[in-house]
């Protein structure tokens, strides 16, 4: 099934709409599916899953844009996520996102220009005692200071 965007709509996605087409709360469902199998929510996607689960457009949109997990934008490769919680931020984690920031040329919530990596700012991670905290691709980055960061950089680029 192709779709206004490079994106088609993956065997796995439309196998799910079917099982998902009829239940209550299915439109969150189907688009945490979606963005599990393309990383975000593309518009040519969001416009078949309109067609597929007889929605309004508009109301695909309106849940994707309330909820912060959802994504419009094909994030980088690796996603770096800045703790801002409260025992980060009072350690130096406003000063890891600054330094980040600085170091790939991007703000919080862009991609860099070579799709390499993504800068998210999130609320607490749960490691309050490794403050402050940089996670990326499920590693935990502890008590980084804005020095180590390029070499969590280059760790992180593999």
């Amino acid at each position: 099934m192709t779709t206004l965007c490079e994106e088609k709509v993956t065997d796995a996605l439309a196998t799910f709409v079917e099982e998902w087409k009829n239940k209550p709360g299915n439109l969150i469902m189907v688009l945490h599916k979606a963005q599990e199998e393309y990383g975000y929510i593309p518009r040519g996607i969001a416009t078949e899953l309109s067609k597929m689960l007889a929605v309004p457009l508009a109301q695909i949109y309106g849940v994707i844009t309330f909820y912060h997990f959802f994504k419009l934008e094909k994030p980088g490769k690796h996603t770096l996520q800045v703790c801002t919680g409260t025992a980060c931020y009072l350690k130096g984690g406003a000063d890891l996102l600054e330094g980040l920031e600085k170091n790939l040329n991007v703000a919080v919530n862009q991609t860099t220009a070579d799709g390499e990596f993504s800068l998210e700012a999130v609320r607490c991670v749960g490691c309050c005692g490794l403050a402050p905290v940089m996670v990326s691709g499920g590693e935990v980055f502890g008590k980084l200071t804005k020095k180590e960061l390029p070499a969590a950089l280059e760790k992180i680029r593999g």
